[in-house]
């Protein structure tokens, strides 16, 4: 199947490692140009270089940290000044914090919600304008699942998460008169570095493939994912292919939340 991707240019924030690397690299196979924006501009070189060797494309890295206004304001315009135009965003900065309601200070709630609303709030301002002029766009937001159905100790990453979904249900419908599609995708446990280190503290006498596999994580698939199988999801929700949905959430979870 032809995405209909090449020739477009995405940006994908956090995208030095997990998720947002195996999304760019995704995309950049696809045949779209690439722009990865991140914190750590060593991490930024080693996934521009893994997603050339992976791809043959070079992707563009810009140094920025999303929580701040004039950083999202300059690294919309960058992609642009190095592609000349922003079809695709993907909102994907961010951080797991999971803790009681009465441990969470006034500080770490604003943090937090910074980081995980704001940034996606602040990074679409600026690339609504680009994708209009391009006729149409898309946007998605990374969520995740435990904001349907939090459990207890979850926030406020689950609260946060919550808002950005709402966020992707109203801007949907705000931004459907320009052909700009908003969809979410709601992660569920999906590896990553900091689960990478979870396994190593609580089981360090199983292998990975084990751990993934422990029925402990109630998954119904049985596993936990891989970031390919959230990266693949991704794409598709960005591309042609789903060029008539807007204003969703899928699920990546491997069927572990109860709720649609």
């Amino acid at each position: 199947m032809d995405l209909g991707l090449r020739g477009k240019v995405a940006l994908i924030t956090g995208g030095s490692k997990g998720i947002g690397l195996e999304s760019a690299a995704a995309f950049a196979a696809e045949g779209a140009r690439v722009a990865i924006c991140a914190r750590n501009q060593e991490q930024l070189a080693a996934a521009a270089g893994l997603i050339k060797e992976r791809t043959g494309a070079v992707a563009l890295t810009i140094r920025a940290d999303v929580t701040h206004a004039e950083d999202c304001e300059k690294t919309a315009a960058l992609a642009v000044q190095q592609f000349g135009r922003l079809d695709i965003l993907v909102n994907n900065a961010g951080t797991a914090a999971a803790m009681p309601f009465e441990g969470i200070e006034d500080e770490l709630w604003a943090a937090d919600l910074d980081l995980k609303l704001m940034a996606a709030v602040r990074l679409s301002r600026a690339a609504i304008p680009h994708m209009r002029r391009s006729g149409k766009g898309a946007i998605v937001n990374v969520t995740t699942s435990w904001a349907k159905t939090p459990p207890a100790c979850s926030m406020p990453s689950t609260v946060s998460r919550a808002a950005g979904q709402a966020l992707t249900k109203a801007m949907s419908l705000d931004l459907a008169p320009d052909q700009i599609r908003v969809n979410t995708v709601c992660i569920g446990l999906i590896r990553s570095g900091q689960l990478e280190e979870r396994w190593k503290r609580e089981e360090p006498g199983l292998t990975w493939e084990q751990y993934a596999r422990n029925p402990r994580h109630r998954i119904p698939l049985g596993r936990i994912g891989d970031t390919d199988e959230a990266a693949k999801v991704i794409v598709f929700l960005a591309s042609e292919a789903a060029s008539y949905v807007t204003g969703t959430s899928v699920n990546i979870d491997g069927g572990s939340c109860p709720a649609l």
